[in-house]
């Protein structure tokens, strides 16, 4: 499988990974889900809004983020194969994803993956996940696991706070030229950077985010200076994924953010939850993201995150931070 980030004609070959079906597929995901989940169901009648009158994406209502805190959201009924659960500090009520299909789940991350770095097994997948590691109902822990026993490789694995170790499997895996994936936590990343300094040329960094507190929040640009003054690598990457959704977007090294064939972004307005717009319309103007996750067919594929974000203008987008309570009046409206 091609490597689309690694290829020079990124921006051209980008439009392949668009499913042309993707509009129709998550318009009918959506009359379904307005029907078979309770919980949308409601969400949509206290809107007022019929939904056989929805013919654009961009008129999909989008449930705040927050209600996977308060209700299991589930499209039929199912028995949950397993229940993602996000990080949070004492006394926060987290969210919980209920996940029908593990298999599913993994097929979807691997695809999305593979979609931009290439086959997995090309690679050897060290991670470095501490915070996730200490939890057992973590997606991102999933999904890596999946990618370390996919990859096969006899160094692949988990890190907790072995940094020594981590740094002599990647020195040796450096002299052997293996392409590396280091999956970290923005914390860990930091922590393990202070330390030991490298000069690394076959292996990409790809951050989670995730301070929770640990340190002092900084930017992504600040971050992906500090890993590469330390590191000595200019593929320090990203990935955009959360316990609510089961598709991932990546970044390569410039902070610019591409969605796979089963997940778009659409922007909407700070104040008003119902002016939205999608990467069609280009770039430069803020706003906070929305997902549509096809992934999320047994739970729910219409999201309003807390994200601030922008299009670029070739599709892509940056995600600027988190949208204070103050700033994201419309998903106060929404409720």
């Amino acid at each position: 499988m091609k490597n689309l980030f690694g290829n020079s004609h990124f921006k051209e070959d980008l439009t392949l990974i668009k499913d042309p079906l993707f509009e129709q597929k998550a318009l009918e995901l959506f009359q379904k889900q307005s029907i078979e989940n309770k919980i949308y169901s409601e969400f949509i009648q206290h809107l007022g809004i019929d939904p056989l009158a929805i013919n654009q994406i961009e008129q999909i209502p989008f449930l705040p983020i927050r209600f996977f805190k308060s209700h299991q959201l589930t499209t039929g009924e199912f028995k949950p194969e397993a229940i993602f659960e996000s990080s949070g500090t004492t006394g926060m009520v987290n969210s919980r994803h209920l996940i029908k299909d593990l298999s599913a789940y993994f097929l979807n991350a691997e695809a999305n993956f593979e979609t931009f770095f290439g086959d997995l097994n090309n690679y050897c997948i060290l991670a470095l996940l501490p915070s996730y590691l200490e939890r057992n109902n973590s997606s991102l822990v999933f999904m890596a696991e999946h990618f370390i026993k996919k990859c096969g490789h006899p160094k692949a694995g988990f890190f907790l706070h072995n940094h020594a170790e981590l740094y002599k499997i990647m020195m040796e895996l450096e002299k052997s030229f293996t392409p590396v994936i280091l999956i970290g936590v923005t914390f860990a990343l930091l922590d393990f950077a202070e330390n030991h300094h490298m000069h690394l040329r076959h292996t990409h960094v790809l951050e989670t985010g995730g301070m929770k507190g640990r340190k002092k929040e900084i930017t992504r640009s600040e971050l992906h200076d500090i890993l590469f003054s330390s590191l000595g690598t200019d593929k320090i990457g990203a990935e955009y994924g959360m316990t609510e959704l089961q598709s991932q977007a990546y970044s390569y090294n410039n902070g610019i953010f591409y969605a796979p064939p089963t997940m778009r972004v659409l922007m909407r307005a700070l104040d008003d939850p119902f002016d939205i717009w999608t990467d069609n319309d280009g770039g430069g103007r803020t706003g906070v993201i929305n997902v549509i996750d096809l992934a999320n067919k047994d739970s729910l594929a219409f999201i309003a995150t807390d994200d601030l974000g922008r299009f670029q203008a070739d599709g892509g987008f940056e995600v600027l931070g988190r949208a204070d309570n103050c700033d994201i009046r419309g998903c106060s409206l929404m409720v």
